[in-house]
């Protein structure tokens, strides 16, 4: 493939009308022919590939913040973040890939090694990568699967969130001119386009999005056994002990769950608070939520909006007047909702019942804390956890007992940020994981070869079978 993008091509092809489902159909078969003549698997186009990102990005930085902005992070750091991580994602994984292609030598046994053997694990991609993206990462959510995809050899299909309409339209102008289609295209559009999509015979399926629409997912890829990695989410807990230093908690925890409008899979759900230190921690969110966003967070473009009006009467569903202790107050067609504290919040409570992807943060108490683990774990597991204590033996109590996604100690969120850590579910929260090597690994098969010098026989494997030769096969067990 050459350097400079054919836009041309991509033109022409498309210069009749053409409804989305034709349009998907047309650019995966683009896909899989190019696929097939190994024009992606070598070092040289995977570095292309990411190139090119990285100059689209670059070359329109202002226009992807914009477009973020308009479409509901009106934080100036989440919409500057959304563009300038996305770049570093790439950057990061052309400065390794050279390394992470390189076939590594396995052992092997012993007797096989004396012989000349050798043992080789080469990583393959996998072919055409369908990546659905969700509304919450505009650029970050679909761009870094895109990293993960390209960098592995895999030309990809990106289904983009029919949410973010001014994201979305920057992407569908400026992928055709930095791509080639048979490397990377996007395509948006609703159920009636997903359903078809998901009937393509991909080679990979990579999807960030809901419990529901990842089951939705791993049906359709039964249909072609096709391999998946799922973000999911969950209801994660941050839990609060007694030892804990309040106030910085309180402001983590309370930056955590408002944070992107509340809108991250890795948002603290709730708060679990050791009842003798409750009271001064609702306190100290509350400080936190006026040092944050100030009296009016309205006013305030450091705080961002919800997705959709529809969001926010969701949200609002969710709320019991009688528990609101700060917040509460909404405005539908603004896309705006409080950033809402609600306590005291029991586990029978409608809030609790799944998660909430909003700017509400539910305060819960408790007083054991193996009791607490225990119900913690009789739940769905979480993508991420969250333990805040100045007591090291509660910490690994706690990091020990719980299954979840990711997490961290003191902290909130920010674990995400860091490329050479994987990120993933477990359970319900989703299957396989991504970031740099963990997502080259992921979108690429293990090969392994096992290289035998000419003319050198294993001969107790060949018949007849003496007693010599059957005891000469413990040595395949001998490293």
């Amino acid at each position: 493939m050459s350097s400079k993008p054919k836009t041309g091509v991509f033109q022409a092809a498309f210069a009749q009308p053409m409804g989305e489902e034709a349009r998907a159909q047309e650019l995966f078969n683009k896909q899989k022919a190019y696929f097939a003549s190994d024009a992606t698997k070598s070092y040289e186009w995977r570095i292309d590939q990411l190139d090119r990102l990285t100059r689209m990005l670059k070359d329109n930085y202002k226009r992807f913040c914009d477009a973020s902005c308009n479409d509901f992070k009106t934080a100036v750091q989440e919409n500057v973040f959304e563009v300038s991580a996305s770049i570093a994602s790439s950057e990061f994984t052309k400065s390794q890939l050279k390394g992470w292609m390189r076939p590594v030598e396995a052992p092997i046994p012993k007797f096989l090694g004396a012989s000349g053997h050798k043992g080789v694990v080469y990583r393959e991609p996998y072919g055409v990568t369908l990546i659905i993206c969700p509304f919450n990462g505009p650029l970050l959510l679909s761009l870094r699967p895109a990293v993960a995809a390209l960098s592995a050899g895999n030309p990809c299909m990106l289904k983009l969130s029919e949410a973010l309409p001014a994201t979305d339209e920057l992407l569908l102008e400026l992928i055709p001119r930095y791509f080639e289609p048979e490397a990377l295209n996007a395509v948006v559009g609703g159920k009636e386009v997903v359903t078809k999509v998901l009937t393509f015979p991909f080679d990979f399926i990579f999807l960030t999005g809901s419990v529901g629409v990842g089951k939705v997912v791993m049906r359709a890829a039964a249909e072609n056994l096709t391999p998946v990695l799922l973000e999911l989410g969950g209801q994660n807990p941050a839990i609060v002990d007694e030892t804990a230093n309040i106030p910085d908690a309180a402001q983590k925890i309370v930056w955590g769950a408002m944070a992107w409008g509340g809108q991250w899979c890795t948002s603290p759900g709730y708060a679990v608070v050791h009842e003798s230190i409750a009271e001064q921690f609702v306190a100290e969110c509350k400080k936190a939520v006026v040092e944050l966003y100030g009296t009016d967070p309205k006013s305030n473009p450091d705080y961002s909006r919800v997705i959709s009006p529809a969001a926010v009467t969701r949200l609002t569903s969710l709320i019991d007047p009688k528990k609101v202790v700060y917040g509460g107050k909404s405005d539908a067609p603004a896309r705006y909702l409080d950033p809402t504290i609600l306590y005291p919040i029991s586990w029978s409570d409608k809030i609790m019942e799944d998660e909430i992807f909003g700017p509400l943060l539910p305060i819960l108490t408790y007083s054991d804390l193996g009791k607490l683990l225990a119900k913690i774990k009789s739940l769905p597991k979480p993508l991420a956890g969250y333990v805040f204590s100045r007591n090291q033996q509660a910490i690994d109590r706690v990091l020990q007992s719980l299954s979840f996604g990711g997490g961290a100690v003191n902290e909130t969120n920010v674990f995400l940020f860091i490329e050479t850590m994987p990120y993933g579910g477990v359970g319900s929260a989703g299957i396989g994981n991504y970031y740099g090597k963990y997502g080259y690994d992921s979108l690429t098969h293990a090969k392994s070869v096992l290289m035998s010098p000419p003319g050198e026989a294993i001969d107790h494997l060949f018949p007849p079978y003496t007693k010599e030769k059957v005891q000469a096969v413990n040595q395949w067990f001998e490293y």
